[in-house]
């Protein structure tokens, strides 16, 4: 007899388990149900206002759009901004499932997940206005060189783009801690060599050739100094 309790007590034990641990199971599934509904109607609804706003506009005229098409998406940006925001429901949603049922690493692990994912969306809106920014400056630059009758104006408007843009992606991934200080310190490292090599280019062998290309981009700086003297 003590042989047959001896058995029935472990399946005993595991049956009370899993009846104990069942209600945690539904309530789990019932809050990722929920959120994803809910993720779905924040999804429709970020897109809805960035769209009212007109912020598609923006994105369109800064080439987030073009770019994003380029590397093989149909979405336009403020799609993206509305994906972003369904799966920020999504892992709420997950978290709060994970830690009903006592699975405090996977909590841990998605937690982290949630708070990357604000921090992704304000990179990518600072991306989008520092892009717009950058075509400004082109424009403006450009628009500069041909009243100005600078040559080669389209390459020093790109350039000033490509300068802005630069700056910019350096801010959206320091927010996002992508990198860490590797990529600031790469940077820092590029823009010395840049500016190093410049420097040896008017110091040393390459005092004419700039010379040149200074009278090529702005000859009527020089051509005022002289009729002055």
């Amino acid at each position: 007899m003590d042989s047959v309790y001896t058995f029935l007590d472990p399946a005993r034990n595991f049956f009370n388990g899993i009846a104990t641990y069942l209600p945690r199971v539904a309530l789990a599934l019932l809050v990722v149900a929920a959120g994803w509904l809910v993720a779905k109607a924040v999804r429709y609804a970020v897109e809805r206002a960035l769209r009212a706003m007109n912020f598609n506009v923006l994105t369109s005229r800064a080439g987030m759009d073009e770019f994003l098409q380029q590397g093989g998406t149909r979405s336009d940006t403020t799609a993206l901004f509305g994906f972003l925001a369904f799966w920020l429901v999504v892992l709420a949603s997950l978290v709060v499932a994970f830690n009903t049922l006592g699975l405090s690493y996977a909590t841990e692990l998605i937690g982290r997940l949630v708070l990357f994912v604000p921090k992704l969306m304000l990179a990518l809106l600072i991306l989008t206005l520092g892009a717009y920014f950058a075509r400004f400056v082109e424009q403006a630059v450009l628009s500069h060189c041909r009243d100005a009758q600078v040559p080669d104006g389209e390459f020093l408007a790109r350039l000033a783009q490509y300068a802005v843009m630069t700056f910019v992606v350096l801010i959206a991934l320091d927010l996002t801690n992508i990198g860490g200080d590797l990529v600031r310190e790469t940077f820092l490292i590029i823009l010395a060599g840049i500016m190093l090599t410049i420097a040896l280019a008017f110091g040393l062998g390459g005092r004419h050739w700039a010379a040149g290309m200074l009278e090529h981009w702005w000859p009527r700086i020089k051509k005022d100094g002289d009729d002055k003297r």
